[in-house]
């Protein structure tokens, strides 16, 4: 369910936000549906569980979880998280689009160069996010 990258220099709890929103997106978590709780997502990774309680702080904090109390963590709004992730991925085909142009790059051979990207990534699979 959920790789940790020891290696990664990011904090253990920002890897967990990441890959939650992930299974999120593809809808592995559904809208509404029962988190595990932060005991046994803990143990499941073998990690601390203030990490995990961090974790799901943050994304609640974002809209992204919300809680019942005495019932636990709930997934919140898929639709939010991808219209969020959306402007994310927006803002870096701006910085893109900005560094082609300095490279000289007309329009045409930035979309070119987005489609085959975007064609490679689809043949693969194209599942993860």
């Amino acid at each position: 369910m959920i790789l940790l990258d020891y290696k990664d220099s990011r904090p253990i709890y920002e890897q967990v936000v990441e890959k939650l929103q992930e299974l999120m997106i593809l809808g592995v978590l559904e809208e509404d549906s029962q988190m595990p709780s932060v005991r046994s997502l803990a143990m499941e990774l073998s990690i601390n569980p203030n990490t995990i309680q961090r974790a799901y702080g943050e994304l609640e904090r974002r809209g992204y979880l919300y809680t019942v109390k005495g019932r636990g963590s709930f997934v919140g709004s898929i639709r939010r998280l991808k219209e969020a992730k959306r402007e994310e991925l927006e803002q870096k085909l701006v910085i893109l689009a900005r560094e082609a142009v300095g490279l000289g790059m007309n329009s045409e051979a930035f979309t070119e160069m987005a489609g085959r990207a975007f064609a490679e990534h689809e043949k693969k699979g194209g599942t993860d996010v």
